[in-house]
């Protein structure tokens, strides 16, 4: 069933998705080489916990162990922060989050260089934040689930690269994963209709490889099935009449 937030929820899912921002970009300014995946998880849970009342939404959510997912280089997704999993430059790492404050959750993701990297790479970090905001432009009260998808889809493979298909974005609220599921292909005019407090968590896999994915023995962390890398970025949205309102980052600074 899909869920339409109140005023006073989105309001409180702004303010998780403000405490994700800021978490994130401290564990951004944290990643570089030599520098653990369990320390930059670290980092996250100390910050978040310290909000009164917030918590990390992952730690505990389907037995997973951490407050982060880390995933490197040809990792998608649900990578398990580890001490033994150091960074190394020329690496890429995609950095998955949830705030859960007042009973409501908050989606990001980001995928941060590690050192230098190749011109490959910065293209593949380029053509997945544009599709993810080509999605959300796309999230307009009125247009349907398939438009945002179809939106990623063009940007990602018009580029020359592949979208995940078997892992999608989806609702969110008080509950982690709600209806509907936001696919990152798609039709125009498919799927659910938009309509105002609706709120999704858009986010774009993008592989320089095939779409094909696997999982490893953790039972955890899915790669790409070609060794490929993958990038990942992730906004929760707010659909209002207005336009889609991004709830999960650093507000613009005012005018001096």
């Amino acid at each position: 069933m899909i869920t339409i937030k109140s005023a006073r929820e989105i309001e409180t899912m702004a303010l998780a998705g403000r405490i994700l921002a800021d978490a994130l970009t401290l564990v951004a300014s944290r990643v570089q080489p030599g520098v653990s995946t369990a320390e930059l998880d670290r980092v996250a849970e100390e910050f978040i916990r310290s909000y009164p009342g917030a918590r990390p939404s992952f730690k505990g959510l389907y037995d997973f162990p951490a407050s982060l997912c880390t995933s490197i280089n040809s990792e998608i997704v649900h990578g398990i922060p580890c001490e033994k999993r150091v960074l190394k430059d020329g690496d890429i790492i995609s950095i998955d989050c949830g705030v859960y404050l007042e009973g409501l959750h908050a989606d990001s993701a980001i995928t941060k260089a590690v050192g230098a990297v190749t011109e490959e790479v910065q293209r593949l970090l380029q053509v997945t934040q544009k599709a993810l905001e080509a999605g959300i432009k796309t999230a307009l009260v009125g247009n349907h689930v398939g438009d945002i998808g179809h939106a990623v889809q063009q940007i990602a493979e018009g580029a020359g690269c592949s979208v995940v298909r078997e892992l999608v974005g989806h609702g969110i609220g008080a509950s982690f994963h709600e209806e509907p599921q936001v696919p990152n292909y798609g039709k125009p005019k498919r799927g659910p209709r938009l309509t105002p407090g609706m709120t999704l968590a858009i986010e774009p896999m993008v592989t320089t490889g095939g779409p094909e994915i696997r999982t490893l023995d953790d039972k955890w962390t899915v790669v790409t099935a070609d060794g490929s890398l993958s990038a990942h970025f992730e906004h929760t949205v707010v659909i209002q009449p207005d336009g889609p309102r991004i709830l999960t980052q650093v507000p613009a600074a005012a005018p001096a």
